[in-house]
């Protein structure tokens, strides 16, 4: 189903949003703890060298420096919106028997 870089931006993504989430102490501060600032940091990096820089990224860096906000699991959803496939919509289905294409009037 995934190849193995999305499914390793999955996995840093939900780690980093956990660990917010359980360490909430060392990082409830926001943008005035250095270790939130680290995490984030890294994880900004290692999602894009692993997924290609999206531009989900940038609004979730600057959510994470929002006291409090890092408690919604926002790395999470960024990777979620650039792995979902490109624009999240499928080509339309194909209508009709092929054939040879119609002559032009």
């Amino acid at each position: 189903m995934f190849r193995p870089r999305p499914r390793l931006a999955w996995f840093i993504a939900l780690a980093a949003d956990a660990l917010q989430l359980g360490l909430f102490p060392v990082f409830g501060p926001g943008f005035a703890s250095p270790a939130d600032t680290v995490l984030d940091v890294t994880v900004a990096l290692l999602m894009s060298a692993l997924l290609g820089w999206h531009w989900a990224f940038l609004p979730t860096f600057l959510a994470e420096l929002v006291p409090f906000v890092d408690l919604v699991p926002t790395w999470t959803l960024a990777c979620w919106i650039a792995t979902r496939g490109p624009g999240g919509k499928q080509p339309p289905p194909a209508v009709g028997r092929p054939g040879p294409p119609a002559e032009p009037r």
